[in-house]
């Protein structure tokens, strides 16, 4: 004969509702809350600051507005020595070849001379020479005005100590009073330096004759 299984009300309720049990071999984790900085738990762990450690704090920020400093200088120095040191170098190539055109004048000065000779000259002989002296001197002066050498023009000029040398004045009805009458040798400069002051006779007012 068998067995009827019953089953009760409260059988069917049962207990309240538990969570899941942890099987054999599970470890069950709690975590644990650490107060946040600046709270008052936070707070109440860290003591304040002693006068020492206060004064040292101020030493050291003392210290890094010291060292902030002396970077800005250091980068402003470094700065100006590589404008300093750019505008020397250009200096340097500006003038490297001055020496050497200075040298060179004088062989200028004797071409002219030559050709002023082979100009009072009437012969075959003196006009070949002419145009062998004006194409070497073409070619010199060309050579020369790529250095940056410039021939200084005094002639018809208003007499400039920055640029001109006179040797005498002469009076002159053509030419008005502190011009440049007559231009004795030729100036040269290097760009904007003065490498030899054209040598120039000043014209001046002639004088009145006495009644």
């Amino acid at each position: 004969m068998s067995k009827t299984k019953s089953t009760t009300d409260s059988d069917k309720v049962g207990s309240p509702a538990a969570g899941p049990t942890p099987s054999a071999g599970e470890t069950t984790l709690t975590a644990e809350v650490t107060p946040a900085p600046g709270t008052e738990a936070g707070n109440a762990s860290l003591p304040p600051l002693t006068p020492e450690e206060i004064a040292g704090l101020k030493a050291k920020a003392a210290k890094a507005d010291e060292n902030w400093d002396r970077y800005l200088r250091a980068v402003a120095e470094l700065d100006n020595f590589k404008k300093r040191t750019a505008r020397e170098r250009q200096e340097a190539a500006r003038t490297a070849n001055e020496a050497l055109l200075q040298k060179l004048i004088p062989v200028l000065d004797h071409l002219d001379m030559a050709l002023a000779a082979a100009d009072n000259a009437s012969s075959p002989v003196a006009d070949s020479l002419k145009t062998g002296f004006t194409m070497v001197g073409s070619q010199l002066r060309s050579l020369l005005a790529e250095a940056g050498l410039e021939e200084i023009e005094a002639a018809g000029q208003k007499f400039d100590p920055q640029l001109h040398e006179a040797v005498a004045h002469e009076e002159s009805a053509d030419v008005a009073e502190g011009g440049v009458l007559q231009q004795v040798r030729k100036g040269y400069r290097l760009r904007d330096r003065l490498l030899r002051p054209a040598t120039v006779v000043v014209a001046r007012k002639p004088s009145v004759p006495a009644a």
